[in-house]
C-alpha cells in the first residue's frame, strides 16, 4: 500500500510532458510568387520555342509572317460585321495549332486580354450580343496572331524589320527592352519571394505599401544601372548607332509558300465577308 501510494504521489508531482510545438512551415519558394512565375514561364517558353522548333512556320521569313499578322489584325479591327472576325479568328487558331506550339501555352497567352475585353464590353454595352462578340474578338484575334508570330520568329528577326520602319531609337529601345525583360522579371520574382518568406504578406496594409514602393524603386534603379552598364559595353565593342542590323529576316525560303497560302486565305475572307451581314 505504501509503495503504491508513493508511486501515485510521484506521478502526481512529476511534470507533465507536453508535446513539443511544431515549427511553422516556411512557404515553398516555388509558391511564393505564382503569378510572376507564370508570366516568366510563359514568355520564356514562347522565346525558346521560337528558336528551337522546326515547323514550316519557323522556317518562313520573318517579314512575310509580320505582314500576314499585321494584315489579319487590321482586318479584324476594322471589320464592320461579325463573320469576318470569326473567320480570321479561326484562321489564327489554324496557324497556331499547326505551328507546334503547346496548347496550354497558346490558351494562356491568347486569352490574356479577355478580362480587359469584358471590361470594355461592359462599359460600351448597347444590348447587342453581336456587337459585344465583335468587340471581344478584336483583342482575342490580335493576341492570337501575336502569339503565333512571336512563337515562330526569333526576336532578333522580329525586331529587325520593325527597326527599319520605326525611328532608330524606338526600334533599338524595343530590342533592348525585350532582352532586359526576363532579367527584370526574374529579379522581381526573387524580391517578392524574399518578402513572402519574411512574412511580409501578413503585415497590415499601411506597412505593406511602403515595402512595395521600396521594392519598385529598387527595380527601377536596377534597370537604370543595367542599361548604363549595357550601353558602356556596347560603346567598348564599337557600337555604330544601330543594333538590329541583320538582314536575313527577309530571306525567302520554300516555307514562305505556306505564308502565301495563309495570306491568300485571309485576303479571300476579307473580300468575301467584308460586306456580308
Amino acid at each position: 500500500m505504501w509503495r503504491s501510494g508513493s508511486d501515485a504521489f510521484s506521478r502526481a508531482c512529476a511534470p507533465t510532458c507536453s508535446p513539443r510545438p511544431r515549427r511553422a512551415r516556411r512557404p515553398s519558394p516555388q509558391r511564393a510568387c505564382p503569378r510572376s512565375a507564370a508570366v516568366i514561364n510563359t514568355l520564356a517558353q514562347i522565346d525558346f520555342i521560337a528558336t528551337a522548333s522546326h515547323s514550316p512556320w519557323h522556317r518562313a521569313s520573318a517579314l512575310g509572317k509580320l505582314l500576314l499578322a499585321a494584315g489579319a489584325v487590321l482586318l479584324a479591327v476594322l471589320a464592320p460585321h461579325l463573320r469576318l472576325p470569326l473567320a480570321l479568328y479561326a484562321i489564327g487558331w489554324l496557324l497556331a495549332l499547326t505551328s507546334r506550339l503547346p496548347l496550354r501555352l497558346l490558351a494562356a497567352a491568347a486569352f490574356y486580354p479577355l478580362l480587359f475585353a469584358l471590361l470594355f464590353i461592359a462599359l460600351h454595352w448597347d444590348g447587342s450580343w453581336e456587337n459585344a462578340l465583335r468587340l471581344a474578338l478584336r483583342p482575342l484575334t490580335a493576341s492570337l496572331y501575336v502569339v503565333w508570330l512571336a512563337g515562330t520568329t526569333p526576336y532578333p528577326d522580329l525586331f529587325a524589320p520593325l527597326s527599319r520602319v520605326l525611328p532608330r531609337q524606338v526600334g533599338d529601345g524595343l530590342f533592348l527592352t525585350y532582352r532586359a525583360l526576363f532579367e527584370l522579371l526574374g529579379r522581381a520574382e526573387r524580391m517578392f519571394r524574399a518578402l513572402h518568406l519574411r512574412a511580409a504578406a501578413s503585415l497590415p496594409a499601411r506597412r505593406r505599401l511602403p515595402l512595395a514602393g521600396e521594392a519598385l524603386g529598387t527595380l527601377v534603379l536596377h534597370g537604370f544601372e543595367r542599361s548604363q552598364r549595357m550601353y558602356s559595353i556596347m560603346l567598348l565593342r564599337g557600337h555604330s548607332g544601330r543594333i538590329c542590323g541583320c538582314r536575313h529576316y527577309a530571306e525567302a525560303s520554300p516555307a514562305d509558300l505556306w505564308v502565301g497560302l495563309a495570306a491568300l486565305a485571309v485576303s479571300a475572307a476579307g473580300v468575301l465577308l467584308w460586306r456580308m451581314p
